[in-house]
């Protein structure tokens, strides 16, 4: 496993422990184990309430960021669900970018993350 698939994971992870409060059910897609399926697609994360999805998560690290990526948010943004894009903080501008280029700035939500290590 690669360094950002670890981190893509990992964000997977923490983002299903942390929404638990939200949602009724969390369901996830890892990169090895997708098999949980909304409308024809694997969202990494689809967050559901009282049996309705209301939002699905994608995950992005530095390397899976593109425009042709863009045309994946744009199947998601399409399911009938929020789409939430979450992102390395740096680089939440330049999905911003690709957001409004390819015409989906209305139909994403961006979050970032950013990991922080402090050593004594």
């Amino acid at each position: 496993m690669q360094n950002g698939d670890m981190i893509h994971d990992w964000m997977i992870s923490y983002l299903k422990n942390r929404l638990s409060r939200d949602y009724d059910d969390i369901k996830i897609n890892l990169e090895k184990d997708r098999s949980n399926e909304f409308n024809g697609h694997y969202p990494d994360l689809i967050l559901e309430n009282h049996g309705l999805v209301l939002a699905v998560v994608e995950v992005e690290t530095e390397k899976t960021i593109s425009a042709e990526k863009a045309e994946e948010w744009k199947a998601m943004a399409g399911l009938g669900a929020k789409l939430i894009l979450m992102v390395p903080r740096s680089l939440k501008p330049r999905v911003l970018d690709i957001l409004w280029k390819s015409g989906m700035a209305d139909k994403a939500s961006v979050g970032s993350y950013e990991m922080n290590v402090q050593m004594p």
